[in-house]
């Protein structure tokens, strides 16, 4: 009995590991995803004094100002893709099927982050952007890449000018302006990283197992950070004043330069995973992949765990510099690469990423020719 139990177990062990390092798994996507996780928890723990300067290694840590972020959306996007068949978008009653189930998917991601909202600590939750550009992806979701590139171009070209004018709105000012603010996670303003996702979506189409469209990736995208580094050098424009922020390079702006260097960016970025992922490193970075397999229950469990750490100890979760005072950052990133790999090896999925798809499932059950339950295997 004793051997038959410790075969089990080993057998159990074996198909965790191969569930979250098999095949069937994008890698190099995981990996970005977990890049983007601890960028956000860095944006959020660690106080950034210097601007950026790729010649000076001590202000590097600028580089998770406004990106991670930037790439989480980015990635949103090529989930989308793939829970829609890929480079072949579902047709008829799947897409239908897996329309709906995003727009769960969505409405519970947004009663998430009011619940994140809730816990009083102070960041911005992306959570509620996040849902609501769920949403407005869905019309795409069959949009052949062309199209895909060309809106997300225009957004970034013409969402700029008026970003300016529906940031100044009366209604920001108002008593609902507030509580308008977080529920539509205006931080992201989503008429803006509607871009991002639709770029993603556009990404997420390609063949990502091909090394060409990860070299690719990495060269467009770093090539067109230089161009937005270039053109911000070059223009100048009376501080403080309306073109200034049109073509903003500055992040968290969503300034033109903004959103070309920092899709850019998380494009880069990927395709710089998917490469390095195609080497044995991969199986060094498993611990970081495991986080980047169950993204939401990492983002959720950091604020959840920020929340009663500064409750404990600070009696008061809204301080934000008394609790970067304690240093929890390399804690948290310890914390999360532990819990995720055990739980990942043990479990498998991400418990957040369990219950979410437990709900989309109860509220829209059914199947058709397994495209849509695609969307309840892919943890984003």
């Amino acid at each position: 009995m004793a051997a038959s139990a410790a075969v089990n177990r080993a057998s159990s062990l074996t198909t965790g590991w191969r569930r979250w390092n098999g095949a069937a798994r994008l890698h190099g996507v995981d990996l970005a995803r977990a890049l983007a996780v601890f960028g956000m928890l860095a944006a959020h723990l660690l106080t950034i004094d210097d601007p950026l300067a790729l010649s000076q290694p001590e202000t590097w840590i600028a580089l998770v100002n406004g990106r991670p972020s930037v790439l989480f959306a980015l990635l949103a996007g090529v989930s989308l893709a793939i829970i829609s068949g890929g480079a072949n978008p579902a047709r008829g009653a799947a897409l239908s099927l897996v329309r709906r189930r995003i727009a769960v998917r969505a409405l519970v991601l947004w009663l998430i982050g009011l619940a994140l909202l809730a816990t009083g600590v102070p960041i911005y939750v992306i959570l509620p952007a996040y849902a609501i550009l769920f949403l407005l992806a869905i019309p795409f979701l069959v949009a052949p890449p062309v199209v895909l590139w060309v809106t997300a171009a225009v957004i970034a070209i013409a969402v700029p000018w008026i970003l300016p004018i529906l940031d100044a709105a009366p209604v920001w000012e108002s008593a609902v302006g507030e509580p308008l603010f977080h529920a539509t996670g205006w931080p992201y303003p989503f008429p803006a990283w509607l871009a991002y996702v639709l770029a993603g979506i556009a990404i997420g189409r390609l063949d990502l197992r091909r090394t060409f469209v990860a070299w690719m990736l990495l060269a467009a995208g770093a090539a067109a950070v230089a161009v937005a580094g270039i053109a911000a050098t070059l223009l100048r424009f009376p501080e403080d004043g309306y073109l200034a922020a049109v073509w903003s390079a500055e992040p968290h702006t969503e300034g033109i330069l903004d959103i070309v260097g920092t899709a850019g960016f998380a494009a880069a970025v990927l395709g710089a995973c998917l490469l390095v992922c195609r080497t044995p490193a991969t199986w060094v970075l498993a611990p970081l992949r495991a986080v980047g397999s169950m993204p939401l229950t990492a983002y959720v469990g950091q604020v959840v765990a920020w929340a009663i750490a500064a409750f404990v100890l600070l009696g008061d979760t809204t301080d934000l510099w008394g609790f970067r005072a304690l240093e929890p950052f390399w804690w948290f990133i310890a914390a999360t690469v532990v819990g995720c790999s055990l739980w990942a090896w043990l479990v498998g999925r991400g418990p957040v990423e369990r219950l979410v798809a437990a709900v989309v499932r109860w509220v829209t059950p059914g199947s058709a020719q397994g495209r849509a339950d695609a969307a309840d295997r892919v943890d984003r």
